[in-house]
């Protein structure tokens, strides 16, 4: 092979390779830009009901205790997304992320140790029933219609693959001042 078919053949290549970095960037770029599904878990967490608004509006309830890194959450996301359009108008949906501190006290009262946890309360915020883990569509709406009629749940206490939630929460010696930076206390 001669030299100047040597320099064509880099040439072409070198040329091959800069299409190829470009037609990469611009799908990376395009792929960073695009919209949150309207279906996806983040997206359900932005359109859900405050836990306040729902328990002062008379209407019935399913409050979900989720996490971001919940793969049985994730895979829920769609199924929810579709139940929310369908029941919006009748039922709040609340979202509890289990990694704000903020609901421990809830995730205390309807003793959450797993992911998604449902729990349906009634129009007065009465917690009737719970369900934990996946759960097929089908059964989350019967359940809501059910919840709507004043009907008995029936796939109450029902559980699915779920996601083990640990405690964060670091219990203290009481023993101990703890004005006293940990001295011992005569």
């Amino acid at each position: 092979m001669s030299e100047i078919e040597s320099t064509a053949n880099n040439s072409v290549r070198n040329i091959v390779v800069a299409i190829a970095a470009v037609v990469l960037s611009v799908a990376l770029f395009l792929g960073s830009q695009t919209q949150t599904s309207p279906l996806s878990l983040e997206s359900q967490v932005k359109r859900a009901t405050s836990l306040d608004v729902a328990l002062d509006n008379s209407q019935p309830t399913l409050a979900e205790f989720y996490a971001d890194w919940c793969t049985s959450c994730q895979a829920m996301a769609a199924d929810l997304g579709q139940i929310k359009e369908n029941y919006g108008d009748r039922v709040n949906f609340v979202m509890l992320n289990v990694d704000n501190t903020k609901w421990l006290p809830e995730m205390l009262r309807y003793r959450v140790d797993g992911i998604p946890h449902f729990v349906f309360l009634d129009e007065s915020g009465e917690a009737i029933a719970e369900a934990i883990g996946e759960q097929p569509r089908g059964i989350l709406e019967a359940d809501l219609d059910a919840l709507i009629a004043h009907n008995p749940i029936p796939y109450a206490n029902k559980r699915g693959q779920f996601s083990q939630v640990e405690a964060k929460v670091t219990v203290t010696d009481d023993s101990t001042d703890t004005r006293t930076h940990g001295a011992t206390v005569k």
